[in-house]
């Protein structure tokens, strides 16, 4: 698929159909405006305009959080975009604490797209933990620090402001006075 519009088009209805039933923490978000929030992070704010990044941006949380798996997205957009949306995924069978090993290192390797579409997913979901009680946006706020730590030894040209912005966007919550 090489048309970048039907490339956006196509992830935006996949999305939305992969998460039409889910929900946000708060429980009544639909959960597929945090992906929608996520695309829009990595073309407005950090400025990346590649419909197959985008695409990914949309994507990001399909194979971990629905019935996606990797080939419904590389025979939809490509093997490059279901690569990146599966390094982007948390292999959830597997204990926490080798779920989380397995998905650091597969972050720390990963390709720069990879980089931005997560860190306009930490962004968004610190954004989301305004509105949380404070033991939920603390929880937010130490996985992001992790995610950004293991993120950047990792930051090239093409991520270095979305890093930026992104560590700017964290201290701007930790800021916040307890809820």
């Amino acid at each position: 698929m090489n048309d970048p519009n039907r490339v956006m088009f196509a992830a935006v209805a996949f999305a939305a159909r992969a998460h039409r039933h889910q929900l946000r923490k708060d429980g009544t978000t639909p959960y597929v405006s945090h992906a929608f929030r996520v695309c829009m992070i990595v073309r407005h704010l950090f400025g990346i305009h590649d419909p197959h990044v985008l695409a990914a941006a949309l994507l990001h949380d399909t194979i971990e959080d629905t019935a996606t798996d990797y080939d419904d997205i590389a025979d939809e957009f490509g093997t490059d975009v279901a690569d990146w949306v599966s390094a982007l995924t948390k292999e959830m069978r597997l204990p926490e604490r080798e779920r989380e090993a397995n998905y650091h290192a597969a972050l720390s390797a990963a390709p720069w797209p990879v980089y931005a579409c997560k860190l306009a997913d930490i962004y968004d979901n610190l954004t989301d933990s305004e509105a949380l009680d404070s033991g939920a946006r603390v929880k937010t706020i130490r996985r992001s620090e992790a995610y950004l730590a293991i993120l950047q030894p990792g930051v090239s040209a093409e991520t270095e402001a979305a890093y930026s912005l992104t560590v700017a966007r964290l201290a701007e919550v930790k800021a916040l006075r307890p809820v």
